[in-house]
């Protein structure tokens, strides 16, 4: 039974991973979008955010549990990114104010960021406990040097986001995040095959790569 198992192709689950992981945010542009007033409102702009902020909170529980549902676990770091929308979300509807939506962003980056190159630094490459399975037969130089190369994006991706939420309107920064974030992270995912490939990273699992990405939301 084990060899029987062991031969079974690797569920394709990358675009289900992508739809946890950017779902709650469509649901929020969804939600903002339809609640926000036509004109200058600000009330109604506030108001527009924070019917956002709810829903966006509940979206991201919905997609931890179906996580849990459909695969059986839920990864650190999607664990982490939900406890920081519920604890931002909280805050933004508790003080009526979007900066702290616009943050979370940044939070999560920098803290990714400060773990893979603390581990980098350590010699421990955390992204290998997190996608081993999915990125079969890359060896350990490899694994470290894909960990410091997230690393350092994410700190990219930090000081995008705080640059982009200083200069934009909050509407502008949302869309900013699907049509900037978003390919800018499957752009960076593109740019390590090559160095996967190099060190061990089977032909046949390259376009999991783009699929089972680190959260960048």
């Amino acid at each position: 039974m084990s060899e029987i198992e062991s031969t079974k192709p690797k569920p394709k689950t990358g675009w289900l991973n992508i739809a946890v992981d950017y779902g709650p945010l469509l649901v929020f542009l969804a939600v903002y979008k339809f609640a926000t007033p036509e004109g200058d409102a600000p009330l109604g702009q506030i108001a527009a955010v924070i019917k956002g902020t709810i829903a966006f909170m509940v979206a991201a529980i919905v997609a931890l549990a179906f996580s849990k549902w459909k695969f059986g676990k839920v990864s650190p770091m999607l664990l982490l990114s939900t406890a920081l929308i519920v604890g931002f979300g909280a805050l933004t509807i508790w003080l009526r104010d979007e900066r702290f939506i616009q943050f979370k962003p940044t939070a999560i980056y920098l803290l990714f960021g400060v773990l893979l190159i603390g581990g980098w630094m350590r010699g421990k490459a955390l992204l290998q406990i997190l996608l081993e399975a999915a990125f079969a037969g890359v060896d350990r130089a490899g694994w470290l040097k894909l960990s410091r190369n997230w690393g350092l994006f994410f700190f990219a991706m930090a000081a995008l986001n705080e640059v982009l939420r200083t200069v934009m309107s909050f509407e502008d920064w949302l869309w900013a995040k699907l049509w900037v974030f978003m390919p800018l992270s499957f752009l960076f995912t593109f740019t390590q095959i090559p160095m996967l490939l190099r060190h061990g990273l089977a032909l046949e699992d390259r376009d999991e790569v783009l699929k089972d990405q680190p959260p960048t939301d």
